[in-house]
């Protein structure tokens, strides 16, 4: 497991932090105090898992990820535990000034809350898993996961992962992820992680379909038109109907 690590927080002249900070091996979590106008910007000593990204190197870093079924598994070819895999991706995102989130959250109870977040690792890890599924998932499968994510993330964040319907979407999630396999690419510059990469055996990706070189193997361009009046059927009974009714 990785070491636990310590924060400094400076305190003022009463002695007193002046910010709370709930952390975990995802992220850290500041709130209160200096923190709670949220018109005023964060103080750089809040920040304590990324740099500043105007500080953060001038060479970007090019990473690579690999799945398998959805889960994450190596870093640079390098296979690795959970835990270990997000403390080496907390090291290289905040490193890179990649991860912050200045946020005024809604909470459970009804207030509003300013809060600073780091997530170095979890931001680079988003985007990779994001990389390798938009090869692997097909577009029916691919919309429903991101219209039920929301659902799925606010019963976590109101504390019912213990819950019939939570286990429910876990099912239709892990199906999703069945042929979530491959390697994704992220280069990592100045606070962004950008995929520019990404590969699987399980691809969905046809270069023959998307090529515009002559004599390429794919569908028939004609096929579009007979698609476009069914689709726009609708469109012409609507713009007539209209005309009609206002003479």
């Amino acid at each position: 497991m990785p070491s636990r690590t310590r924060f400094l927080i400076a305190k003022d002249k009463r002695g007193e932090a002046p910010f709370s900070v709930d952390a975990n091996l995802l992220h850290t979590s500041s709130e209160g105090r200096v923190l709670e106008d949220p018109g005023v910007e964060a103080p750089d000593y809040v920040y304590q898992r990324t740099v500043d990204p105007e500080q953060a190197p001038n060479t970007p870093e090019v990473i690579k990820v690999g799945f398998e079924k959805g889960d994450a598994v190596s870093v640079n070819g390098v296979r690795l535990s959970p835990a270990d895999l997000l403390t080496k991706l907390n090291e290289l995102g905040g490193k890179h000034g990649v991860g912050r989130l200045d946020l005024v959250e809604n909470r459970f109870v009804g207030m509003k809350s300013r809060g600073v977040y780091e997530t170095p690792g979890g931001t680079v890890l988003w985007h990779a898993h994001r990389g390798i599924e938009s090869i692997t998932l097909d577009r029916g499968a691919a919309h429903l996961k991101d219209e039920i994510m929301p659902k799925y993330a606010e019963l976590i964040y109101n504390g019912f992962w213990y819950s019939p319907e939570r286990e429910m979407l876990q099912a239709l999630i892990d199906k999703s992820q069945e042929f979530v396999t491959g390697e994704v690419s992220v280069k990592l510059y100045k606070g962004s992680a950008n995929v520019v990469a990404r590969t699987s055996p399980y691809s969905l990706y046809s270069e023959d379909l998307v090529t515009f070189e002559e004599g390429a193997v794919a569908y028939d361009h004609k096929d579009a038109e007979g698609f476009i009046r069914l689709n726009g059927l609708r469109l012409k009974t609507w713009a007539a109907r209209n005309k009609k009714a206002r003479g």
